[in-house]
C-alpha cells in the first residue's frame, strides 16, 4: 500500500508523520518523530533565522529523510509556517534544506495555514459550531466556522515562543510575564470586529501541542483511566487551576509534571496566557481539545481530495469504516450487523425508550464488534473493546466511547462488572449501567442474524405483546443458523428487558 511522508516544520517543532493509504480515501498514521528546533527562537529581534536553528533543522531533516527511506517513500508533503513564512533568509534557508536533505519545503501563507488546520478539525470532530484556537510557535491562529463553512479567520503573528522571548527580558517574575501577555493578548483581540459577532452557543476548540499537554494534565491529575485526547472537555475552571498552578513553578518542576513535555515546559506559561486571554474575554466555560489539525488537514486533501470543496458529511462512520479497513474485518458483514443492530434499537425503542444519541454508542460497538480477531479469536470481545478505547475515533464524546467498549466487552454473557463504573467513574455513573446491559443484548442478536455473514436477514420487525416480544425476520435465504444462533440470547434478553423473545 502507498505510503506518504508528512513534514511540518513550525517555529518550535519540527514533525514527520509515515502515513499509509488504505484506499477508498481511508488512511492511517503508522510511525511519527518529532524534534524541538526552536527554529523561530531569537527571530523577533532582526527577522533572521539564526544560524544554529538553521543547523539544527537540517540535522533533523536528514533524520527524517532516513526514516523516509527506510519505509521506502516516494512522496514527502513537506510544509513550513510562521517562523520561515516570516524570515528574511527565507530563500537561502529553503535552498539549505534542499541542497542538504533533497527535501523541499512548501511555505503555508498563513489562510493555507489556516484552512488546513480547519479541515483538521472539520473533518475528525462533529461540532458544527466553533471558534479554533490553534496555538503555535510563531502566530497563533483563530477559526470561526458555522454548519461546516468557514466564516472567519485571523492569524495573530506571535506564538508561545515568540512571546516567551518578547516578555523574558523584562525582569519580570513568571506570574507578572503572564500577565502582561494576557493584557497584550486581550488588546489584540479587542482589535478583530468579528470576534464580537459570534454566536453564543460557539464551542471554543483548542489546537496544537499546548492543548495536548492541557489534555495530558488535566487527565492525570484526575487519574483518568482513558488515554485519549482527542474531543476530551477540559472546564475552564479546570483549566485556570493547572494555570495558576504552573506560572508559579521554576522549570525544574515544571517539567517533573507529568503530562508535560520537556520540550515545552518552558513554553507553556505563555501559550496557557493567552488561551486565559480568550477564556476570559469571550466567556468560554469550557474547551474541546482537538488531537488534529494542520497535519491531519494536509492528509485529508491528499487521501480524500473532495474534502477540499466539501467536509466529510459523516465524520464517525467515515472513522469507523477507517478501523474496520485497518483491522481486516469482513466489512459487508460489519455493515450488515450495524444495520440489523440500529433496526432492533428502533423497534425496541418502546421498551428501552434511549435517546437517538445511543445509536452511536451501538454504532461504534457494531461495526468493530469484531476487531480484537486480528489479536486473538478467544476473547476477542475484550481486544475488541481495547480497540475501540485506544483507537483514533473521530466524530464521538469519549463517554460514548467509553460506553461502546464496555457493551462489546461484555455482549458476549452480559457480566458487567461494577469494577469498570469505578475504573471509568469520570464518564459513566450506575444509571449508564443499563444503557451497556440492554444494548449489548441488541448487538449479540444482530451478530448472531448474520452468522454466516451472508447478509441472509433482509429485516426485522418486533411485536411486544404482553410479557414476550415476537421478532418477525424478514429473510434473502435460509438462516435457520442465524435463528438458532439468536435464541441463544433468549436469558439475557428476559433478564435486561424483562420480556421473554421468540424469534421467527
Amino acid at each position: 500500500m502507498e505510503k506518504i511522508g508528512i513534514i511540518d516544520l513550525g517555529s518550535n517543532t519540527a514533525r514527520l508523520v509515515i502515513v499509509e493509504m488504505l484506499g477508498d480515501g481511508h488512511f492511517v498514521v503508522i510511525d511519527q518523530i518529532k524534534e524541538s528546533v526552536r527554529l523561530g527562537k531569537d527571530m523577533e529581534r532582526d527577522g533572521f533565522l539564526k544560524p544554529q536553528r538553521i543547523a539544527e533543522t537540517i540535522k533533523t531533516f536528514k533524520m527524517f529523510r532516513k526514516l523516509c527511506d527506510a519505509y521506502e517513500i516516494e512522496r514527502i508533503i513537506a510544509v513550513a509556517t510562521a517562523a520561515v513564512r516570516r524570515a528574511k533568509n527565507q530563500r537561502s534557508f529553503l535552498d539549505e534544506i534542499v541542497a542538504n536533505t533533497g527535501i523541499k519545503l512548501k511555505v503555508l501563507s498563513a489562510e493555507e495555514e489556516a484552512t488546513y488546520v480547519y479541515r483538521g478539525v472539520v473533518n475528525t470532530m462533529d461540532v458544527p459550531k466553533g471558534l479554533i484556537l490553534e496555538i503555535g510557535g510563531g502566530s497563533t491562529k483563530v477559526i470561526y466556522y458555522n454548519r461546516r463553512n468557514i466564516l472567519n479567520y485571523e492569524t495573530l503573528p506571535f506564538g508561545a515562543v515568540t512571546l516567551t522571548d518578547l516578555f523574558s527580558l523584562d525582569g519580570l517574575t513568571q506570574e507578572e510575564q503572564a500577565d502582561k501577555i494576557e493584557e497584550f493578548i486581550v488588546e489584540q483581540l479587542s482589535r478583530i470586529e468579528w470576534l464580537k459577532e459570534i454566536d453564543p452557543e460557539t464551542q471554543l476548540i483548542g489546537c496544537g501541542g499546548s492543548f495536548r499537554n492541557l489534555c495530558k494534565i488535566v487527565k492525570m491529575k484526575k487519574r483518568c483511566a482513558l488515554p485519549l485526547i482527542h474531543n476530551y472537555n477540559v472546564d475552564t475552571e479546570e483549566f485556570v487551576s493547572v494555570y495558576n498552578m504552573l506560572k508559579t513553578l521554576d522549570l525544574d518542576k515544571k517539567k517533573r509534571i507529568k503530562g508535560i513535555s520537556s520540550d515545552r515546559a518552558d513554553l507553556l506559561p505563555s501559550a496557557f496566557a493567552i488561551i486565559h486571554a480568550f477564556t476570559k474575554t469571550l466567556h468560554f466555560e469550557n474547551i474541546a481539545i482537538s488531537a488534529c489539525g494542520l497535519r491531519e488537514g494536509i492528509m485529508f486533501n491528499y487521501a480524500v481530495p473532495l474534502t477540499v470543496e466539501k467536509p466529510i458529511s459523516d465524520v464517525l462512520t467515515y472513522s469507523l469504516q477507517t478501523l474496520v479497513k485497518y483491522h481486516h474485518c469482513n466489512e459487508t458483514h460489519c455493515e450488515q450487523v450495524v444495520n440489523l443492530s440500529v433496526q432492533l434499537f428502533k423497534k425496541l425503542h418502546v421498551l428501552h425508550k434511549f435517546p437517538r444519541q445511543c445509536l452511536k454508542i451501538l454504532k461504534v460497538a457494531a461495526y468493530l464488534h469484531d476487531a480484537g480477531t486480528t489479536i486473538k479469536y478467544y476473547d476477542y470481545q475484550k481486544h475488541s473493546s481495547y480497540i475501540i478505547l485506544n483507537s483514533s475515533l473521530y466524530g464521538i464524546q469519549q463517554r460514548d466511547v467509553v460506553l461502546a467498549a464496555l457493551v462489546v466487552a461484555n455482549y458476549k454473557n452480559d457480566d458487567f462488572s461494577l469494577a469498570e463504573l469505578v475504573k471509568y467513574k469520570e464518564f459513566i455513573s450506575e444509571s449508564d449501567v443499563e444503557i451497556i446491559r440492554k444494548l449489548g443484548v441488541i448487538l449479540r442478536i444482530a451478530v448472531s442474524l448474520d452468522r454466516s455473514m451472508s447478509s441472509c436477514v433482509k429485516s426485522i420487525d418486533c411485536d411486544v405483546l404482553g410479557d414476550s416480544v415476537i421478532m418477525k425476520t424478514e429473510l434473502q435465504s435460509e438462516a435457520s443458523l442465524e435463528i438458532k444462533d439468536a435464541l441463544s440470547s433468549q436469558p439475557d434478553f428476559k433478564r435486561v428487558f424483562g420480556k421473554n423473545l421468540e424469534i421467527l
